[in-house]
């Protein structure tokens, strides 16, 4: 009986110190986020690191079009099979943006160009008759 007695208190004080190790850690973590997320860290980060894709512009960029992706896909839907499935369409649109985002930059940049830098001539000529 006492041997039984004396492996449960020493469970029970590898727990206690296995809960103290993981506070600490716990509490290390949450004030390592706070850091990074102080408004001078973040400028900090922003110019420190422009143009790497785990940069936060990057991050931004992939949260905003996983998070339009998935309200195109679910809209206003309660089926928790839909829900689901847009959330999955969120987290792959994030990863491959976040992932991408130099090419993506490029391609609407040209998609930009394409479109609002027409030549003055190439506006007369489209509509003759009208000058």
């Amino acid at each position: 009986m006492k041997n039984e007695y004396e492996n449960l208190k020493e469970a029970i004080a590898l727990l206690k110190k296995k809960k103290r190790i993981e506070r600490n850690l716990l509490t290390e973590y949450i004030h390592d986020v706070q850091e990074s997320l102080k408004p001078m860290n973040l400028i900090k980060g922003l110019f420190n690191q422009p143009h790497n894709s785990g940069s936060l512009v990057d991050a931004l960029i992939g949260m905003g079009t996983g998070y339009l992706s998935k309200k195109v896909f679910v809209g206003g839907s309660h089926n928790i099979f839909k829900k689901g499935l847009g959330v999955l369409v969120q987290m792959g649109v994030e990863k491959f943006t976040a992932g991408n985002t130099d090419s993506i930059k490029e391609f609407g940049t040209k998609i930009f160009k394409t479109f609002f830098n027409k030549k003055p001539n190439e506006e007369t000529e489209a509509t003759p008759g009208l000058a």
